[in-house]
């Protein structure tokens, strides 16, 4: 395990490394951030941080003590390894499942379906639901993405300890929405570390 205290622009660095090694990187953002996906239009603010990951989705705002971002590498060689890119996330959203249940999340579900796409989803993760992700009651837990190289994967995890779906919006320059979140209200970004890790396949 690894843990990485920076401003967004400087976490996103961290990449792949080679050769990859399983690890956790628990990730603690110093400055408001909007992250934005490898495709999306760039948005111009003084408000916030605005970074681009270099894997896709929609946007996230990431704050501290607002959201539980975890990154999680595995190489090609690990058990858990899928070459299906889409499967690829069934293992770590079971991981991520458990560990909300134990946090007191209600009937945490795994999506093993096809990429579901809102109006919304292509300017906010939250808005659509991937493979892997996981929601309560119908509203996202969390948001998952996925960078492959020659040696293994990375996988991007944020958990909303908190959600402020205007101020997102506001900062996107989108109207009204109508997108439905389940945010890990009362803990903190190690409670949810330390579940997710308990629970991940040794």
């Amino acid at each position: 395990m690894e843990r990485h205290r920076a401003r967004a622009a400087q976490l996103h660095a961290l990449d792949l490394p080679d050769p990859v090694v399983r690890t956790v990187r628990v990730l603690e953002v110093t400055a408001p951030a909007l992250v934005l996906g490898s495709s999306q239009p760039a948005v111009h603010t003084d408000a916030v941080d605005v970074v681009r990951r270099r894997s896709g989705g929609g946007a996230v705002l990431v704050e501290p003590g607002q959201v539980a971002w975890l990154d999680v590498l595995i190489p090609r060689d690990d058990p858990c390894w899928d070459d299906d890119v889409g499967r690829a996330f069934w293992w770590l959203g079971d991981a991520w499942a458990s560990a909300m249940a134990v946090l007191g999340v209600n009937e945490p579900v795994v999506h093993r379906g096809a990429l579901v796409r809102t109006p919304l989803s292509d300017a906010v993760c939250f808005a659509g639901l991937g493979p892997g992700e996981v929601t309560s009651a119908g509203a996202k837990a969390l948001g998952m993405a996925q960078r492959r190289g020659r040696s293994g994967a990375l996988f991007q995890c944020a958990a909303p300890l908190a959600w402020d779906g205007e101020r997102l919006a506001a900062l996107l320059g989108l109207g009204e929405h109508d997108i439905a979140v389940h945010p890990l209200e009362g803990r903190s970004g190690d409670e949810v570390a330390d579940a997710l890790l308990a629970q991940l396949p040794g």
